[in-house]
């Protein structure tokens, strides 16, 4: 769905995905900080690491943060404790996407806003505490860790919609994965991708929710 095809009063609610729409992140920090406490290159680490199936099964909630970085110590190679895994896995964070926060605090004065993150117990204990403000705007998030289900799966939106307590047509869930897009459109929500800073600002204004800046 593009945002020209978004109308006034076409939603009860809006979801929206956490990284890279309302929270900035950069795996690359990660990589520099695992490879700096590590001693071997950024490159190395990089042809390395897989989103395999122990890394989903960490964002489902089913392994904990100490199995999860004993597999990335095997698969990685490196030798590097806990707390500098965690030190890492945290550096992801950026801050803020530019703008983001008086777009939801507008629009959460006309809709109840959501969050569906694929996202794991440290992230999540990591940004609740230090993005206090901007997550404030939230209603609920619905966290893959804590429901035990990932996008794009199906079940992951049908659990949200049912949570949510409205019909997925009047939901509007923003994501910048063409793949989580495509899986909420297929659900029945009315999806918007996010491909620049202005995606959201351009999709809530099409919704008359909060003027374009």
């Amino acid at each position: 769905m593009t945002q020209s095809s978004l109308s006034p009063d076409s939603a009860d609610a809006l979801l929206f995905d956490l990284g890279r729409v309302v929270i900035d992140i950069d795996f690359e920090r990660t990589i520099a900080c695992w490879a700096g406490h590590a001693g071997c290159t950024r490159s190395d680490l990089v042809t390395r690491f897989v989103r395999g199936d122990d890394y989903m099964r960490h964002e489902r909630g089913q392994i904990s943060d100490e199995a999860f970085f004993a597999s990335l110590r095997t698969t990685l190679g490196i030798d590097i404790s806990d707390a500098q895994f965690l030190e890492g896995w945290n550096a992801i964070f950026i801050g803020e996407m530019p703008g983001i926060a008086p777009l939801l605090a507008r629009a959460a004065e006309q809709l109840p806003l959501y969050a569906l993150s694929n996202t794991n117990a440290a992230h999540a204990a990591h940004f609740s505490q230090a993005h206090t403000e901007v997550l404030d705007h939230f209603r609920e998030l619905f966290l893959s860790s804590s429901i035990g289900l990932r996008k794009p799966d199906a079940a992951a939106y049908d659990y949200v919609v049912k949570a949510i307590g409205v019909p997925a047509q009047r939901i509007v869930f923003f994501d910048d994965l063409a793949e989580n897009v495509a899986a909420a459109r297929a659900g029945g929500l009315q999806a918007v991708h996010v491909t620049s800073p202005t995606s959201v600002a351009e999709a809530l204004a099409a919704l008359g929710v909060a003027e374009k800046s």
